[in-house]
């Protein structure tokens, strides 16, 4: 009994280790963004039904989710953590939305978001120069970009939301 005691003690440690430190180790604090933020959020974007949405750093999946189900997008996370991945399929299955939603393991400054109708991001202010720079380059015209506690140095944002710290952006 004190050898199952021990290995569900280690597995524990070590998938509260990863959900912490993978994240940090690439910058990103462990931080979700509130349900009503994000609803807000895409409705400042003006999804259409169908269109693609990437979340950059997805976390536990919660924008897939309410991008798929409430506003008929196709939802694809891209997500360093293992653990958040496996919370986020977890999550599409529960909220049957599986068909709609992809998680993607990796860095996001290292995956095309060509395919991109909408890029989410709720990322830290230093994350900025950089990301715009990916979004110049692979974004087709008429992307918008919605970005969360953050702007995009040298971009005009399309709509700021001074009470929830949205800035939307269109390409």
């Amino acid at each position: 009994m004190q050898i199952l005691l021990a290995v569900v003690a280690l597995f524990v440690i070590v998938v509260a280790l990863l959900w912490v430190l993978v994240p940090a180790l690439y910058g990103l604090p462990p931080v979700s963004s509130r349900a009503d933020r994000i609803h807000r959020a895409l409705e400042l974007a003006e999804p259409q039904a169908g269109e693609t949405l990437y979340d950059l750093g997805s976390g536990h999946g919660r924008v897939l989710i309410v991008a798929a189900k409430d506003f008929g997008l196709y939802a694809v996370g891209i997500e360093v953590g293992p653990v958040q991945r496996a919370i986020s399929w977890v999550n599409a299955l529960r909220n049957r939305v599986s068909s709609k939603v992809r998680v993607e393991a990796g860095n996001f400054y290292k995956s095309s978001l060509r395919d991109a109708d909408i890029v989410f991001a709720y990322l830290t202010p230093d994350h900025g120069h950089r990301l715009q720079e990916k979004l110049n380059r692979e974004l087709k015209p008429g992307a918008r970009i919605v970005t969360v506690s953050f702007n995009l140095p040298g971009w005009d944002a399309d709509y700021f939301d001074r009470e929830k710290l949205i800035y939307v952006y269109k390409k």
